[in-house]
């Protein structure tokens, strides 16, 4: 199952959002659970989008403490009415997109 997540950090706490999430991918690559495909954009008007692919159950981003961290105070994080839009995404189309990673 694919979900997009976007929201817009305040300004002033955007480097913040993307320390933590910085956190969630080293935790990622140092633990390397599987069963998750994952990646994060951060956009030049300030919006964060995240793309998860998940194949494993339970998620395996439940289990990655930095995760957790990301996500607990995101609301206070984010500017009114911009927080987390999580949707479930139906892929379309891809063309060599994840190629390049190892």
């Amino acid at each position: 199952m694919a979900v997009v997540v976007r929201y817009r950090p305040k300004a002033d706490r955007a480097d913040e959002n993307q320390k933590l999430v910085e956190a969630v991918f080293a935790e990622l690559n140092a633990a390397d659970p599987g069963g998750v495909r994952y990646v994060t954009y951060r956009l030049a008007d300030g919006t964060f989008v995240h793309i998860a692919d998940v194949e494993a159950d339970p998620n395996p981003l439940g289990a990655v403490a930095a995760f957790a961290e990301f996500q607990k105070d995101i609301a206070e994080r984010c500017e009114p009415g911009r927080g987390p839009d999580p949707q479930p995404a139906t892929l379309v189309g891809s063309y060599r997109f994840f190629e390049s990673e190892t």
